[in-house]
């Protein structure tokens, strides 16, 4: 077989040469995007995977969107069809190659079944380029495997809808998987020479994976029934049956669905407590808590003069914000860390603003759908207040979506009185899509958070208007916040969130901790670590080899994920 395939030479050719082609254009245009190119020839439902997500990165309003899907599904069928021909085998004379324009025909309907049932995917990762957080990545990756192992044969097979694809195709996916995964990884740590050649041989890998395909679909073709004095022509004869009485039955694309309603009742089971997720480990968060605070303490030294890092009697006058994040309540959260700062007044923000006794208002989990403008301003009041009881800068500790209100207060009140941040599973980099509302994706990214909020416990209306004010000005705050750099802080970062993380390099005031997103503020180790920032005290373990390995571990998540998330058109590093 291998012999064989390397006799078609115009399959390698045009295989590594499109993916080549395609990483030399966005080494010039869109670098960071680069992980992508591999994908232009890869098996079809991951092709058609990557033409969608590239409809999705335009954000177009419904007719540009149009017009851009209907190009694409004219480049993809054709281009599957000629694959198809290219890495028809040689040695099935007896099995004539199917026509290229009723290929093409064939190969429409099935990229548009595979955007049809990939689409919630593409959304669910538009949205984490909008909410740059793991659950929606973690989400989609099921639903992306198991539909495209369902469709994985694509059109090469007769009749492909009506069966599911055979154990070779679906294994020839997964090696395509995991090797335009290595691909990505590879690609974003070399120049351009280094990134077109890697896309060459993953284009190379691609054709390898396409000639595959292409043999098992003649194989099937070619069965004959075994001899009728052989033990496996009943077996033939009962499957034979079953095949013509259930002919009509569109297999393969019930087989995607399923999948995506197996996740949805995941969800579901997830939201109303019937499956409940693993807890934040405290172990490795334990070891690398001091690495944390020296190098955070270390990068504020030269803004702590005064008030940046005192002494344990400074630090019996002052006062800590903590901002709990979606789906929080109050205002028990601060409780804990209450107990271990008995000299500081530690308050728990209140998404619902401040009683007239200056009292935080308890709110319910639905209280976080709030603009972020608008919760910049309550987080601003509410230090505000703070600051005119104990007259001293304020630290604020925030987690996930506190993370955006405070790059909004940070940006909207420059002169707030704050001492120092910790943020805990930060949003980095939020609204890099762009304004979001009246285009074809926003509008598929609204839809999906209201069927996900009727599902959970924060209403239908889910998060629409935190979603809508990070896709107008999320970004812009970002930036403007980074450019505080006198004021000290520290970032926790999970390692599951490592899949939205950009190839930009680590500030020594990021750790991580093997955890999932949000749920920081009740790991005790965790609270050990802000308490460690906040007193400036110096460590001796700043290099500590459990850090290192998760650091390593998180460029390497990073990396891989790249290739299966939105492009991104935007070179930029978060400060």
């Amino acid at each position: 077989m291998t012999g064989g395939f390397f006799r078609h030479r115009g399959l390698i050719a045009f295989s590594a040469g499109a993916a080549m082609a395609e990483a030399g254009v966005l080494s010039v245009l869109a670098p960071a995007a680069r992980p992508l190119a591999p994908q232009v020839t890869a098996l079809p439902p991951l092709a058609a995977y990557h033409d969608l997500r590239w409809a999705f990165a335009f954000n177009q309003p419904w007719l540009g969107f149009a017009a851009v899907l209907l190009l694409l599904l004219l480049v993809r069928s054709a281009t599957d069809a000629l694959l198809l021909l290219l890495a028809w085998p040689r040695a099935a004379p007896h099995i004539p190659r199917p026509r290229f324009g009723e290929s093409c025909a064939s190969w429409a309907v099935l990229t548009l079944l595979v955007w049809l049932v990939m689409s919630p995917v593409a959304t669910l990762m538009f949205g984490v380029a909008l909410l740059p957080f793991s659950w929606p990545f973690l989400a989609a990756l099921p639903i992306l495997l198991g539909t495209a192992l369902a469709l994985s044969q694509g059109a090469a097979g007769q009749a492909w809808w009506r069966r599911l694809p055979p154990a070779r195709t679906a294994a020839w996916l997964l090696v395509t998987f995991a090797m335009l995964s290595a691909a990505s990884v590879l690609m974003g740590h070399l120049d351009t020479a280094g990134a077109v050649a890697v896309a060459g041989l993953a284009g190379l890998a691609d054709a390898r994976a396409w000639y595959g395909l292409t043999g098992a679909a003649v194989r099937r073709a070619a069965e004959r029934p075994p001899q009728s004095w052989h033990w496996q022509a009943s077996l033939w004869q009962i499957r034979q049956g079953f095949r013509h009485r259930t002919g009509w039955i569109p297999v393969a694309p019930l087989a995607a669905v399923l999948v995506i309603a197996l996740v949805v009742g995941l969800a579901r089971m997830a939201f109303t407590g019937t499956v409940r997720l693993p807890a934040t480990g405290g172990n490795v968060v334990a070891a690398a808590a001091a690495a944390g605070a020296g190098a955070a303490a270390r990068s504020g030294a030269p803004a702590a003069t005064g008030a940046t890092a005192g002494t344990g009697s400074s630090r019996n006058r002052g006062a800590l914000l903590l901002v709990a994040g979606w789906g929080s309540h109050c205002c028990q959260d601060a409780d804990a860390l209450r107990a271990q700062e008995p000299g500081m007044l530690v308050r728990q923000f209140s998404y619902s603003g401040l009683d007239a006794a200056g009292r935080p208002v308890p709110y319910g989990a639905a209280a976080g759908n709030l603009p972020i403008q608008v919760l910049g301003d309550l987080m601003a009041a509410q230090v505000d207040w703070l600051y005119g009881r104990v007259h001293q800068p304020v630290d604020v500790v925030a987690e996930s979506e506190g993370t955006l209100g405070l790059y909004a207060m940070l940006a909207r009140h420059p002169h707030v009185p704050v001492r120092s941040v910790v943020l805990l599973s930060p949003i980095i980099g939020p609204g890099q899509t762009g304004l979001a509302a009246g285009t074809v994706p926003g509008d598929a990214l609204v839809t999906l958070d209201q069927l996900v909020g009727g599902m959970s416990p924060y209403g239908s209306s889910g998060a629409r208007k935190l979603i809508d004010s990070v896709s107008e000005v999320g970004a812009r705050y970002f930036e403007l916040a980074s450019r505080r750099q006198a004021l000290p802080w520290l970032a926790v970062i999970p390692l599951a969130d490592a899949v939205t993380l950009s190839a930009c390099p680590l500030s020594p005031n990021v750790i991580f901790v093997a955890a999932l997103h949000g749920g920081l503020l009740g790991d005790p180790s965790v609270r050990k670590m802000i308490v460690a920032f906040l007193s400036g005290g110096p460590t001796a373990a700043q290099h500590l080899g459990s850090q290192r390995d998760l650091r390593r571990a998180a460029q390497l998540i990073s990396a891989a994920a790249a290739a299966w998330r939105m492009p991104d058109l935007d070179d930029g590093c978060p400060a």
